[in-house]
């Protein structure tokens, strides 16, 4: 596949210390850019991620509320695009803000909106519970539904949750594809959500020491079925730790699963952005080519 990226990054970057080399682009496929430690210093974190060869990011929803600002940040900037969902933290409010058909109304009108390619973040996390578990279960299968009538691919949330994320997944075996993202779980999660065609999406977690049996599921997870990630502003990798995560960052966790995979960084940097233009669809990492 040839990468071709919109007019707000660059094609060809170079790498401080490789001079004259070029630096292959990289997408940072989960990052929070509407969150106000990102959102107001918005044009230096870009600059950032510009030079640092991110050509291009995916600015996730997690309450409907949030949805005007991703819209607005996916129209000014032709190398963002945007997501729609409601993450289990907010499922309790939105819930009682929309109710379920209206959650499902709203998925599936924000989707209409060129950019808005993904379904997300969704799904089940039991270890802060900060909805009641069906409320979250409830709320998730709407988005499955979604998902599944408008092919849409899903970023899926989940922690302390495998069985019920699994279980929830397989009724819809065939119809949704997406990824669990900030992958932290068991490698029995990671593989049967590869097994169910799902990618596996690295974040600065496994740049983390306490993380080696981590790293040792990504070994086994084939390469083209990763992603990278930063989750900013939370979860700066190693050697960023205590600093607010921005998706320059993403590098770093390229580097690391790069050095896990036992592959160059380019190979790593070219088949992680080759893995998410093929789950969405796309010819290029522009929204202009969006419809």
């Amino acid at each position: 596949m040839t990468v071709s990226i919109g007019t707000s990054a660059p094609a060809s970057i170079i790498s401080p210390g490789d001079e004259g080399a070029p630096l292959p682009v990289l997408v940072d496929s989960h990052c929070h850019l509407t969150y106000p430690q990102l959102q107001e210093h918005l044009s230096s974190i870009l600059a950032r991620a510009k030079t640092a060869g991110v050509a291009s990011l995916m600015s996730i929803c997690t309450k409907l509320s949030e949805v005007p600002d991703i819209q607005k940040i996916v129209s000014d900037h032709d190398h963002i695009f945007g997501t729609v969902g409601v993450h289990p933290h907010e499922a309790e409010a939105d819930l009682a803000a929309y109710g379920l058909d209206g959650i499902e109304a709203q998925l599936q009108a924000a989707l209409t909106h060129p950019g808005i390619i993904g379904i997300g973040e969704t799904g089940l996390d039991y270890y802060y519970a900060h909805s009641p578990k069906q409320t979250q279960q409830d709320v998730f299968e709407r988005h499955l539904r979604v998902a599944a009538h408008t092919k849409c691919p899903l970023i899926i949330h989940t922690r302390d949750a495998d069985d019920d994320t699994l279980s929830m997944l397989k009724a819809y075996e065939g119809r949704i594809q997406g990824i669990i993202h900030c992958f932290s779980g068991s490698a029995r999660l990671a593989a049967e959500a590869v097994e169910m065609g799902f990618y596996i999406a690295a974040s600065g977690i496994m740049t983390f020491k306490k993380s080696e049996e981590l790293r040792e599921i990504f070994r086994h997870v084939p390469l083209d079925k990763l992603l990278v990630e930063t989750d900013s502003p939370y979860l700066a990798p190693v050697p960023h730790r205590g600093k607010t995560c921005e998706p320059a960052f993403v590098r770093d966790t390229a580097m690391m699963l790069a050095q896990v995979k036992a592959v160059s960084y380019d190979a790593l940097a070219r088949q992680t952005t080759d893995n998410f233009m093929r789950l969405f669809r796309l010819s290029s990492l522009s929204t202009k080519n969006c419809s």
